[in-house]
């Protein structure tokens, strides 16, 4: 292999991505969360009475202009159906012979509609690899915190995983699962007759409720004394101030040690921008991609203790495409992080 001057084939590599993208550039994103935070009535631990407006259905899209002709009822009706979508990633990786991790669940949980939606996305599997990797990052270094003492995780918008379930966890460790009424009730119809591997507790409550997730987390607070949040695929469907607004009501527990979220970088937003289905755009839109990275939460008590790259991690597990395993060469910089498509996730710690 001949090599090059790196200014030139960083230009020949950012070239190649703009033609590349469009079969794998979402394959750069941190994932669909499974419930985003959004104004609704509701009180801790109780289905709410209202509707949320991330389930509420999707306008379905007709080129014609009779409002009499029936339309078909969207794939992806609302954010919860991500979760589906997302299930049946896992459950691809633990069907493969060389699988990095086993979820035995994830295609029940996927349903017949989480297949649907993934063959009916524009890339097609193209997008295995980002969230195989972010499954496995989060899998690491939530063993690697319960190693070191963590004695309770509080999974916020967990939606449908299953680790809980299919992950060597203490009998002693307390999970906490937080999420809308209505995903968590399709998730225990599903695991009915599953017995977690430790202490599972599923609490319905809208996060975007201010007074009541701040009297939870106090709740669970009192409970632990070294916790570890888990916000894996929500963060970037929220508004900065949302973020912050979070970030703070965490640090302001003392037990609330440790944070575990994905990130993506503002050049990777602008791609998906462009290259989003409609439908997921429809359901909810990118919003939080800040430009200072991971340091965007050191005002807000929190400084970021390990960075690890979707792409770079990827390239190692053997699960990129050809061309971005190239760029996976590049190497990694503040300002790379900030310009480029980047994501990655990131254990944090309490300053």
């Amino acid at each position: 292999m001949t090599l090059q001057h790196p200014r030139n084939l960083t230009q020949q590599l950012s070239s190649a991505l703009e033609c590349s993208t469009k079969r794998s550039c979402l394959g750069c994103i941190s994932a669909i969360p499974k419930a985003k935070i959004t104004p609704v009535e509701s009180t801790i631990g109780e289905p709410s009475r209202g509707k949320h407006l991330s389930n509420l259905p999707l306008p379905a899209a007709s080129s014609s202009p009779s409002a009499a002709q029936p339309t078909a009822e969207p794939l992806i009706r609302n954010v919860s159906d991500t979760a589906r979508w997302v299930a049946v990633y896992r459950a691809r990786e633990t069907e493969r012979r060389d699988a990095h991790f086993r979820d035995p669940f994830a295609r029940r949980l996927a349903g017949e509609r989480g297949e649907q939606i993934a063959k009916s996305m524009p890339l097609g599997r193209g997008n295995d690899w980002s969230m195989i990797t972010r499954t496995y990052l989060a899998d690491q270094f939530i063993n690697e915190q319960v190693h070191q003492g963590v004695d309770m995780i509080i999974n916020l918008a967990a939606g449908l995983d299953a680790r809980p379930y299919r992950m060597q966890l203490p009998p002693s460790l307390q999970w906490i699962e937080v999420d809308l009424p209505e995903i968590l009730a399709y998730k225990e119809e599903i695991l009915r007759d599953e017995k977690p591997v430790c202490s599972l507790e599923r609490i319905r409550l809208d996060l975007s409720n201010a007074t009541a997730r701040r009297d939870l987390f106090a709740q669970l607070g009192s409970r632990s004394k070294n916790a570890l949040i888990i916000t894996e695929g929500l963060l970037i469907y929220l508004t900065a101030a949302d973020v912050a607004g979070l970030a703070k009501d965490l640090a302001a527990i003392p037990s609330v040690q440790s944070w575990l979220l994905d990130i993506a970088s503002p050049g990777l937003l602008r791609m998906l921008a462009k290259r989003t289905a409609t439908q997921l755009n429809q359901a909810a839109p990118f919003k939080f991609a800040p430009p200072e990275g991971p340091n965007f939460f050191i005002p807000y008590g929190w400084k970021p203790a390990d960075v690890r790259s979707l792409l770079k991690n990827a390239a190692r597990l053997k699960r990129l495409p050809f061309l971005l395993n190239l760029f996976s060469f590049l190497p990694e910089t503040e300002k790379s992080r900030r310009d480029r498509p980047w994501s990655g996730v990131c254990l944090f710690k309490k300053q």
